[in-house]
């Protein structure tokens, strides 16, 4: 039978020596391995297990229950976020209304290129919104990811380097396994018609795109949020509020018009 990862987290209630040596010998003798093991956030430490049979995993769980050292707080196959917490010792935290949505700050540029790239190496489509105020490192950090996923980044339109609006592709460019960056901003506000057929072509690849900025994307396309598989927001701290007063409609009789989002 061939072994499976589970995840499982615990709280320490009372953190005496050789407690982590206890669990590791309980895990042994039930031939249970650990995979992993890091400490995930104040009082937390995670674990990577790996064994053949669920019911040693029912067993565990039994005896963990009956210790007053810990308290159980998560055992279950390991998601994506397990792991990364495992990983970088950290949570991944989710909008509590809406899980669908991440949130990251500046200082944590590591675990998000990390988060992402284990979406870009899912196959089929995705489609990944991510939000944040100008030079906070949205296009680095995806192209980053783009780097770790092994994939080909295009961008259809952005302002990394210099503004870009592509109007056609290649046939090569055409492909399932490239990652299709686009820039919400600059597509809405700057780009041709021809520029917007590009973009439904790209839609309807199953393949992975990136949007950035979102919700400017949405107020000026038929695509909803609610379209979004992902959504990621980053910030340089805990209190920066995204917005974009600053995005003003620009006089398309001219080359400029967007404020501080035009960098």
């Amino acid at each position: 039978m061939e072994k499976k990862e589970w995840y499982l987290e615990y709280e320490i209630q009372y953190n005496r020596p050789g407690l982590l040596g206890d669990i590791s010998s309980l895990l042994g003798m039930m031939a249970i391995n650990i995979v992993t093991i890091n400490g995930v956030e104040n009082s937390h430490r995670g674990m990577l297990l790996l064994c053949k049979d669920e019911e040693q995993i029912i067993r565990l769980k039994s005896i963990l229950d009956t210790m007053d050292t810990i308290k159980v707080t998560k055992l279950r196959r390991p998601k994506l976020r397990d792991r990364l917490a495992v990983r970088h010792g950290r949570y991944i935290h989710s909008d509590v209304d809406d899980r669908k949505t991440f949130r990251f700050n500046r200082e944590d540029l590591g675990v998000l290129v990390d988060f992402m790239a284990e979406l870009f190496m899912k196959e089929g489509h995705k489609l990944v919104g991510i939000r944040g105020m100008p030079r906070v490192g949205k296009t680095e950090s995806v192209v980053a990811a783009s780097v770790c996923a092994n994939k080909r980044w295009l961008f259809v339109s952005s302002t990394l380097l210099k503004q870009t609006v592509r109007n056609q592709l290649i046939d090569e460019e055409y492909r399932e396994d490239n990652l299709y960056i686009i820039d919400g901003i600059v597509s809405a506000r700057r780009a041709s018609e021809q520029h917007w057929q590009l973009v439904r072509e790209i839609m309807r690849l199953p393949a992975t795109k990136v949007i950035e900025h979102p919700d400017i994307f949405v107020q000026e396309t038929e695509y909803k949020l609610d379209d979004f598989d992902y959504i990621i927001e980053l910030r340089n701290n805990d209190d920066e509020v995204i917005t974009y007063e600053t995005v003003e409609k620009p006089d398309m009789s001219m080359s400029d018009g967007f404020s501080m989002f035009d960098f």
